[in-house]
């Protein structure tokens, strides 16, 4: 899988940062039928008992509304990158450096891997600042990609013949000492 860098638009609300203010938020956007692909929520520093809920996508009209009635508005002041593709071991720091060798700072980063695929947001302070780093985050991945071979899946180990009988046997032992 290549990697992608593309521009998201966030969308974020500040709420009291207690139990049940993320489900507040997102209750009204599944009912809507919201397919979200991220949902961060942390409390804010410097903020005594204010939390941020942010979330991509928001689309459709139905989940607009529940959007905006749920608090949530557009993150605009925090243009966002989402980048995925193949994990690559160095991958994270290869993109971090990047960024941090062209004087950009980083808002917000967050990142997952999952089957051999990696996620990450990056959030900046200026679409100028995005759009550069766009570039440069396009360029560590793929100098990435040639340093570090993909890592390859793992099968699941077959079971041989006697692996498949020590277990009948055990299952028939079992059922035979309850008899």
């Amino acid at each position: 899988m290549p990697v992608t860098v593309r521009k998201i638009e966030l969308w974020n609300a500040v709420v009291d940062n207690q139990p049940g203010a993320l489900a507040a938020v997102l209750e009204p956007l599944a009912a809507a039928g919201a397919d979200l692909e991220i949902v961060m929520g942390t409390a804010i520093p410097g903020a005594a008992g204010k939390a941020s809920v942010g979330v991509f996508p928001v689309k459709g009209r139905k989940v607009l509304a529940a959007a905006r009635a749920a608090g949530l508005a557009p993150a605009s002041s925090m243009p966002a990158l989402l980048v995925t593709g193949d994990n690559r071991a160095g991958l994270g720091g290869r993109m971090s450096e990047s960024i941090a060798a062209a004087g950009i700072d980083i808002g917000v980063a967050v990142a997952q891997v999952v089957g051999g695929h990696f996620s990450a947001l990056f959030g900046f302070a200026s679409a100028a600042d995005a759009n550069k780093a766009a570039a440069l985050l396009k360029k560590a991945a793929n100098a990435t990609a040639k340093a570090t071979p993909a890592p390859k899946a793992k099968a699941a180990p077959a079971a041989g013949k006697k692996a498949k009988a020590a277990v009948t046997r055990r299952g028939q032992g079992a059922a035979a000492r309850r008899r």
